[in-house]
């Protein structure tokens, strides 16, 4: 079995980024292990670009913050799934700061060879997620990751409105595609 870390990055719990991220580990829970890591459970700095990771033992930052706990989680993983709402045509400040600490040679640490992106946005603009769209390729390139898929979602705003599209379901599927690998 493969282990992947969802990465959620809303605030809200039980709200549309929730519910799109609990349907993507429904579907990928027959075959992998699958643990959601919600922003709103964990208390994560900002990375402050001081390098220090770079000298300190074992790469450690030196923030005392939640961040040691989400390395761990990351590092045993195979995939990450990254699951964010849109603000302002990017993923959520929360989790912008965990994946900016992972400015660290730690990172090298990891086993994970698939990344996927479940994104979900108020706004029904065509180029809604076009930004962070560019940024997950730069990732997946730099990283020589694969694309393990996307599930981005528009037009859904108060809590609950994704239920009411077929965001779910596709979000259960790309999760039941998710083979040994």
């Amino acid at each position: 079995m493969s282990r992947i870390v969802i990465l959620v990055g809303s605030m809200r719990k039980g709200g549309n980024t929730d519910l799109l991220a609990q349907a993507f580990a429904e579907g990928a829970s027959k075959d992998n292990t699958v643990e959601i890591v919600s922003v709103s459970d964990y208390k994560v700095n900002p990375c402050i670009g001081c390098n220090s990771c770079f000298t300190r033992e074992g790469n450690q930052c030196f923030q005392e913050d939640d961040m040691a706990e989400i390395y761990k989680k990351l590092k045993a993983a195979d995939m990450v799934v990254i699951a964010s709402p849109v603000y302002f045509y990017g993923i959520s400040a929360e989790l912008k700061a965990i994946i900016d600490r992972l400015h660290t040679p730690m990172r090298n640490e990891f086993r994970v060879k698939k990344l996927a992106l479940l994104l979900v946005g108020a706004a029904t603009l065509p180029e809604l997620f076009d930004a962070i769209k560019l940024q997950y390729q730069l990732v997946l390139n730099f990283f020589h990751l694969e694309d393990a898929g996307m599930v981005l979602v528009r037009g859904v705003k108060e809590m609950g409105d994704i239920k009411e599209t077929k965001a779910l379901e596709e979000a259960y599927n790309l999760g039941s595609s998710m083979r040994l690998f």
